[in-house]
C-alpha cells in the first residue's frame, strides 16, 4: 500500500534506537523525510545510518535531550529548516525505572514527569505552528500497554503515561481538523533492551540459548512470540498517512492480543 507521505516532513524523537527507530524506519521506507533524534552524537550516527539503509527521502541526525527545552526548540526548528516545514511528528522516550511504589522517591516521580510527559508537550507545542500549516498534519504518541493494564513493578510507567493519553485526545479535538492526534500502545518488542535482557539470561543459565529466551518470553501471547519493532513503525506510518485519514484521538494497542482490556 502507497501510503501517500512521500516527501513529508517527519520528526522522530529518541529515534535512534528501539521502537522509534523502527518508526523512523517505516516512514523514510516510504518516501518521507525524516529527523533521527538521540541524545549523543554516537547514537544519533547509528540511527541515521539505520534508517539510511531502507530510506528512499532525506534523513538527517540531530542530537537533542528530551528533557531540556531549548534542545527541543533547536529540534523542531531544525526539521523545518532542512525540510521546509514539519507534517509529522511522533513521540518517543525512554522507559522510566521500574521499582515498587515504596522503593519510588519524589525525585523518581518528578524525573518521569518531565521524560515522559513534558518533553511530549514541549515537542507538541514547538510543533503545532508548523503541522496546522502543512496539509494533514499528524502526531503519534508512542507510550506502552501500561495506560491501560498496569504492569507489576512499573509503578512510574503505570501512572505517568496516562498523563500522555490523555494530552493526545485532547489534542485530537483542539488541534482538529489540521492535526490528527492519536497514539499506540506497545507491548514487548525485540528491541535492543529485550535482547539485552535475554543475552543475560542466557548468561545466567535461565535460557538454552537466546532463541530459547525469545521463545519462552513469547509464551502466553495469544501471537506466541513478542512483537517485531517494525510491526510497531509500519503501524505508526499508517497512523501518519492519508490511509488513516478518519482515525482521530485513538491509543492503538500493538501487543499480539495480550491485554486482557475489552477497550
Amino acid at each position: 500500500m502507497d501510503l501517500d507521505i512521500e516527501g513529508n516532513a517527519a520528526l522522530v524523537t529518541a529515534s535512534s534506537s528501539g521502537l522509534g527507530q523502527a518508526s523512523a524506519k517505516a516512514l523514510a521506507r516510504e518516501g518521507a523525510n525524516v529527523v533521527v533524534n538521540g541524545r549523543s552524537d554516537e547514537s544519533v550516527a547509528e540511527g541515521v545510518e539505520a534508517v539510511e539503509e531502507v530510506a528512499t527521502g532525506d534523513v538527517v541526525g540531530v542530537k537533542a535531550d528530551l528533557t531540556e527545552t531549548e534542545d527541543i526548540e533547536n529540534l523542531v526548528q531544525t526539521t523545518v529548516d532542512e525540510f521546509g516545514g514539519l507534517d509529522h511528528l511522533v513521540t518517543s522516550a525512554g522507559g522510566p525505572p521500574s521499582g515498587p511504589f515504596l522503593d519510588t522517591t519524589d525525585e523518581d516521580w518528578y524525573d518521569a514527569y518531565d521524560l515522559l510527559v513534558m518533553s511530549v508537550v514541549r515537542t507538541v507545542r514547538e510543533a503545532t505552528d508548523h503541522l496546522q500549516a502543512g496539509d494533514g498534519g499528524t502526531i503519534v504518541n508512542i507510550t506502552s500497554r501500561s495506560v491501560k493494564e498496569a504492569i507489576p513493578s512499573l509503578v512510574l510507567s503505570n501512572s505517568v503515561r496516562m498523563s500522555v493519553i490523555g494530552l493526545e485526545k485532547t489534542l485530537s479535538t483542539e488541534l482538529a481538523p489540521e492535526v490528527r492526534a492519536n497514539a499506540v500502545l506497545p507491548g514487548p518488542h525485540e528491541t535492543s533492551r529485550i535482547q539485552d535482557l535475554i543475552d543475560q539470561g542466557v548468561e545466567r543459565g535461565d535460557y538454552d540459548s537466546y532463541e530459547h529466551g525469545l521463545e519462552e518470553r513469547g509464551k502466553g501471547n495469544p501471537l506466541g512470540r513478542i512483537g517485531d519493532p517494525m510491526e510497531l513503525g509500519d503501524t505508526v506510518a499508517f497512523l501518519s498517512s492519508p490511509k488513516s485519514g478518519y482515525i482521530n484521538g485513538t491509543a492503538v494497542p500493538i501487543d499480539g492480543g495480550a491485554g486482557s482490556s475489552n477497550l
